[in-house]
């Protein structure tokens, strides 16, 4: 049977080798059809201590560690990370910068004799 694997925040850290992950997801309501988010707490054990407050992980289910946890953290899920797509978007050019340009690109006139 395959384990599960879900993504939650970091709440709290205070416990020797456990952080609390809270769990977001989101349900449609049944009656009014709205989207609206429920979370759970879980208890999951880390080995080194290393998840602080605050941080995105990855939790996987294993077997019981003690009362509370039957979870592992996996490791943190990087949410800064870049995209790697070759085809980005350049960045925006302002006023300034697109007029700069322009006259730049544009030949001078010179004046002509009649």
């Amino acid at each position: 049977m395959p384990k599960r694997v879900l993504t939650g925040t970091v709440v709290s850290d205070k416990t020797n080798k456990t952080v609390v992950v809270r769990v977001e997801r989101r349900v449609k309501h049944p009656l009014y059809g709205k989207i609206i988010k429920r979370s759970k707490k879980y208890h999951a054990h880390d080995e080194g201590n290393e998840f602080k407050a605050g941080e995105i992980v990855r939790i996987e289910e294993t077997r019981p560690i003690s009362k509370l946890k039957t979870w592992t953290v996996l490791g943190r899920v990087d949410s800064h990370a870049a995209p790697e797509t070759a085809d980005e978007k350049p960045a925006k050019k302002t006023r300034a910068k697109k007029a700069e340009a322009d006259t730049e690109a544009a030949p001078e006139a010179e004046p002509v004799e009649a």
